[in-house]
């Protein structure tokens, strides 16, 4: 059954402006072969109007983060603890009913892969319109009407003929503007993006982010950007929290993460991706291992069995004791501040150019 406590140790608040405020969260799931920590202990807050970019490898708790903000976790599996107050709510302790009334309507969800997001028997206008109906009581014709709207806004083409095609008549970047229309179709305060511009290609993939943007200052919802792709966070996030084996490691606005990173598995992150002004022959750096596994992941730091800078830290430290994330701008790492600034100056600035 889901377990439903508020830790003594969650850290305070970091702002009194956080729209969206989460507490030393645990979600836990039971398997045939133990508990899968699949987030272990996060706290983050996000206000109006702002967009936090949250990154790291497939695996590190994004996803589950976030369908527990939404409250679609089975409740027969998971086991959840900590806090989630949403514009002074808390959800976590909220019934299914009250759950109900929000999705969709304070909060909405943009899925990765919008062809099985979309039911293939509806039409694509029905289901943008199906939950605007739910939510203020408006007629057929109205809810058609705002579908039409909705699609317009998004960009489809002809919108009052298209309202009555099904999802397989749309290409991926259309069937990806219909989900963000189903998404705003009741202006969401709260938009969590799972990965939406996944398999999309890269034109396809800028108007999608570009739409996001124009979406947001018209409605002036809060982003939680969901991504393996920090070229998508550069572009779209004010924030970033950098996740690793169900934790947070890293944390800052998107120019003090990109620009200076503080944490090995970030500097990994960064080393790995492509760069327009790099030689075309010149290798890429991958980060080396896998990550751990959940069940039972490794004492102290997460990211020791993979980091190459473990012999800077003495007495066995990343491998005995867990980091703590500093509230604010920082990164759960043992490394002093001066050893991580002469890391990234002579190591990781010379390959990010």
């Amino acid at each position: 059954m889901t377990t439903l406590t508020k830790t003594e140790d969650a850290p305070a608040p970091t702002g009194s402006d956080a729209f969206l405020s989460v507490r030393d969260l645990r979600v836990q799931f039971s398997t045939e072969d133990g508990a899968v920590k699949a987030v272990d202990g996060l706290s983050f807050d996000l206000e109006r109007g702002k967009t936090l970019g949250i990154v790291g490898e497939s695996g590190s708790g994004k996803s589950v983060t976030n369908l527990t903000v939404l409250g679609l976790h089975n409740p027969t599996t998971a086991t959840i603890d900590g806090e989630i107050v949403l514009d002074g709510q808390e959800l976590l302790t909220a019934s299914e009913s009250e759950m109900e009334k929000l999705r969709g309507n304070k909060m909405a969800m943009i899925f990765q892969d919008s062809l099985t997001a979309l039911s293939p028997y509806y039409t694509v206008g029905r289901q943008i319109s199906e939950p605007f109906r739910k939510h203020t009581g408006a007629s057929k014709k109205e809810a058609r009407d705002r579908a039409i709207e909705m699609l317009g806004k998004v960009g489809i083409p002809h919108p009052k003929q298209r309202v009555d095609d099904y999802p397989h008549q749309f290409s991926g970047g259309m069937r990806q503007r219909a989900m963000i229309a189903m998404s705003l179709v009741c202006n969401p305060e709260l938009l969590i993006a799972d990965e939406p511009t996944t398999a999309l290609d890269v034109t396809v993939q800028a108007q999608i982010l570009d739409l996001l943007k124009d979406l947001q200052q018209e409605f002036g919802s809060a982003i939680i950007m969901i991504t393996h792709d920090l070229g998508v966070v550069a572009n779209m996030a004010d924030d970033i929290l950098v996740m690793y084996a169900g934790r947070a490691v890293e944390r800052g606005s998107t120019r003090q993460v990109l620009k200076t990173p503080e944490h090995p598995y970030t500097w990994g992150l960064l080393s790995s991706m492509p760069r327009l002004n790099s030689d075309v022959d010149e290798p890429l750096l991958p980060i080396p291992g896998s990550p751990p596994s959940l069940l039972n992941p490794p004492s102290g730091c997460p990211f020791h069995p993979r980091c190459a800078f473990t012999d800077k830290v003495t007495d066995g430290r990343c491998s005995g004791e867990r980091p703590v994330l500093p509230v604010g701008r920082g990164a759960a790492c043992h490394l002093t501040a001066d050893q991580k600034q002469q890391v990234f100056i002579e190591t990781i600035q010379p390959r990010l150019g």
